[in-house]
């Protein structure tokens, strides 16, 4: 009981000592703050002003994807820091503390729900402002915006991973942008998949992201009765799928993550 009472006191540290990291960098501030307003921004004039859907307007079918496409992007910031921390010697540094070994990444991927909760709310409130609307109850509301937060948590395991297994900043961000741009343009964030063609329309019907950004359209109330019901499986049944996606990341991604920071602050 104490070891896990000393974990969670050293998971919180490590999390306050990122947010303030965060806090002071201007970059990373602006891809938190500044990025999802200008997300917003253009993809709801430029892409809004040329694309009509039937039954509701584009920008209210557009917001959803960029929430997903922020906290998928986003992520990125969690392997980034990783592999600076890692050139920098601040993991052997706090290999020298009396501090549980799983606080390092803990509190990096719950820094980064404090970072993506403020990315939300800020692409929220812009919406609000340019059209968007919620058309559901707040219990489904609040469930969307939790499961965003969810899998944007499970993703930054992911990108952890990959960020200990390459272990240079230059290197991750490179090897980030190539995984990040399909699972983000291969979905349903800003087209209808179904109308898709060849082999590009079930890779996008089977994309986690897609599956992610039809939840988030299906608890918000952003559908219409006159667009195309999704044929594929897992957009029919986006809410659960969606949930089922996070949890299968964070089994899969938690201990592999783990493995790895062990075996590079063994070094």
């Amino acid at each position: 009981m104490n070891t896990l009472r000393l974990a969670v006191a050293d998971g919180v540290t490590i999390t306050k000592r990122n947010a303030l990291k965060i806090r002071r960098a201007p970059d990373l501030l602006g891809g938190v703050v500044m990025l999802p307003i200008v997300f917003v921004l253009l993809f709801t004039y430029v892409f809004g002003s040329m694309i009509s859907l039937p039954g509701m307007s584009y920008g209210e079918y557009l917001l959803p994807g960029i929430f997903v496409m922020t906290i998928v992007s986003s992520a990125q910031i969690t392997g980034y820091t990783l592999t600076q921390d890692l050139q920098k010697g601040v993991f052997d540094r706090f290999r020298t503390l009396p501090m549980s070994p799983s606080a390092v990444l803990t509190g990096q991927t719950f820094s980064d729900v404090i970072m993506n909760l403020t990315s939300i709310v800020t692409m929220a409130l812009v919406g609000l402002l340019v059209g968007w609307r919620i058309h559901s109850s707040p219990f489904e509301a609040a469930l969307g915006f939790v499961m965003l937060l969810l899998f944007a948590y499970a993703f930054s395991w992911v990108t952890a991973t990959v960020a200990l297994a390459l272990r240079t900043p230059e290197v991750f961000n490179n090897i980030a942008t190539i995984m990040s741009f399909p699972l983000i343009f291969l979905s349903n964030a800003f087209v209808d998949s179904t109308r898709l063609p060849g082999a590009l329309k079930p890779i996008a019907e089977w994309n986690p992201v897609s599956t992610l950004v039809q939840a988030a359209r299906d608890l918000f109330g952003n559908t219409s009765p006159a667009l195309p019901l999704p044929g594929a499986w897992p957009l029919r049944h986006a809410v659960p799928v969606s949930l089922l996606w996070s949890v299968l990341l964070l089994v899969v991604f938690v201990p592999l993550a783990t493995r790895l920071y062990t075996r590079a602050v063994s070094r």
